[in-house]
């Protein structure tokens, strides 16, 4: 349960990750990995915008304009080949071995003020486990702030629901169609987001709810089983952040990880994470302990469009 929050903990890897599947919450101060990750998609996203300001440019923009900005932005800092080399390195300076940890590639968040854009590619995740998403149960997620930003535009997570259930959608989601058209279409929703994502299906008591707030560089890790969601920003500000997921391989064998109180999904991400030290995937024989079935449209693997 979520009871304790490490900050620079000196804990090692192993000890981290059952701290992190029993509920437990751990903050890092910026280093000099996180720093090179957010130096990297600060120029990115600057460079797209020009000469406008990203936190401010929503005010002088129209959403078709702003979105047309952000949809080629996303995948072009997602996919780009030092982004990994990028992760790799923080994941290597937190303590990890990286002929053990398996990454995937991260995610740039944008979340923009008063309800300014909240679809599609400024997606504002209502709350939900990771693992009604098909993430396994020993998924970690790591998350980074690029700019300063405060509680109003924050993240949010709701520790009541760590050990209880929660009447969910998971049961019809399935990851593999998630590839094949979810993920794709995001640049396609800009003022309604109507792709069938996993939800709670019953109403949701998400006071009390824990805000962590950190200066750029800044690490939130998390178990991927904890129920968050997006803080409606009210800062005045766009945030940008940045995200990524990792798993130790020694778990996904023995199926360690969070307890599952509620995740029904079929499919499985684990084919999206490369180990560390060389990119390699995981063993298919050992993604196939997580597949319930194959649907024969299956897309295992996303591909973003060229």
């Amino acid at each position: 349960m979520l009871d304790t929050i490490f900050f620079d903990s000196r804990l090692s890897d192993s000890l981290r990750r059952e701290q992190l599947y029993n509920g437990r919450l751990f903050v890092f101060s910026p280093c000099p990995s996180t720093l090179a990750l957010c130096e990297f998609a600060r120029k990115m996203i600057e460079d797209a915008f020009g000469r406008a300001d990203p936190r401010t440019a929503q005010y002088s923009m129209s959403l078709e304009e702003f979105v047309s900005i952000c949809a080629p932005l996303k995948p072009a800092f997602i996919h780009h080949p030092t982004t990994l080399t990028l992760i790799r390195d923080v994941v290597d300076e937190l303590g990890c071995g990286l002929d053990d940890t398996f990454i995937d590639v991260p995610r740039l968040r944008i979340v923009t003020h008063g309800g300014y854009l909240t679809s599609g590619v400024g997606y504002a995740h209502h709350p939900h486990r990771d693992t009604w998403y098909s993430a396994p149960m020993c998924q970690l997620n790591w998350w980074l702030p690029v700019y300063p930003f405060e509680a109003e535009s924050s993240m949010a997570f709701h520790p009541r629901y760590w050990d209880q259930p929660i009447k969910n959608g998971s049961g019809a989601f399935n990851y593999y169609h998630w590839n094949a058209d979810g993920r794709k279409n995001a640049a396609k929703h800009i003022t309604s987001d109507t792709r069938a994502q996993p939800r709670a299906e019953e109403p949701l008591q998400l006071e009390p709810e824990v805000r962590l707030v950190c200066p750029p560089g800044g690490i939130v890790l998390f178990s991927a089983a904890q129920v968050h969601s997006t803080v409606p920003n009210t800062s005045g500000l766009t945030r940008y952040s940045i995200d990524f997921r990792t798993v130790n391989i020694d778990d996904v064998v023995a199926m360690r990880g969070a307890p599952n109180v509620d995740s029904a999904p079929t499919g499985t991400s684990l084919r999206d994470f490369r180990r560390a030290a060389d990119l390699a995937r995981i063993p298919d024989s050992v993604v196939r302990a997580y597949d319930k079935q194959l649907p024969q449209d299956a897309a295992l693997v996303f591909q973003p469009p060229s």
